[in-house]
């Protein structure tokens, strides 16, 4: 769904693979995906879309 919105709202998508990197392993391990907003946590797991669009505008 975040890929299909990105049309939508213009936004970039940054990809990042915790794999190895014990930081982000400790702060998120078994909630990944993780999705951020202008660098907060927004949803874990599934996109809201409901939720991620009012974050949008």
């Amino acid at each position: 769904k975040v890929n299909e919105l990105q049309h939508e709202f213009g936004y970039a998508i940054d990809e990042v693979f915790i794999d190895g990197n014990a930081e982000l392993i400790t702060l998120y391990g078994e909630q990944v995906p993780v999705i951020h907003i202008d660098g907060q946590p927004h949803d874990f797991f599934r996109v809201d879309e409901i939720r991620f669009r009012k974050a949008l505008t």
